[in-house]
């Protein structure tokens, strides 16, 4: 199944994305903040990243991240998924994400939009 990125400055909203994505088969791996996120992204190879916009504990927010992703050609392969309690939709659509999530979402809403840009 495919490799799924998780980064979230909320440590329960990870652990409660992690249990609900490894029922469904995927394999999970974490950003915590305290790595360089491209060498993270050569080391797991991951098939989508679900990344929150707002980053507290983090250096940079999801958006910047983003941006730092898009920039990498190797890494264009890899399906984004953004969130907020934000509408950014908009933002995250023109900065190369591949869907968005408004929290709070249900967790079909996370499994169903995963498996569709993953498809």
């Amino acid at each position: 199944m495919a490799k799924v990125l998780l980064v979230d400055d909320d440590a329960v909203a990870v652990d409660l994305q992690k249990t609900l994505l490894e029922l469904e088969g995927f394999d999970i791996c974490r950003y915590s903040g305290g790595d360089d996120f491209i060498n993270l992204l050569f080391e797991e190879q991951p098939n989508a990243v679900l990344m929150d916009v707002y980053l507290e504990n983090h250096k940079l927010n999801g958006l910047a991240l983003l941006e730092q992703l898009r920039e990498h050609p190797e890494f264009e392969h890899i399906k984004i998924i953004m969130s907020s309690g934000l509408n950014f939709q908009v933002e995250s659509m023109q900065q190369g994400a591949d869907g968005f999530l408004l929290k709070p979402y249900m967790p079909e809403e996370l499994i169903n939009l995963l498996k569709e840009v993953l498809l």
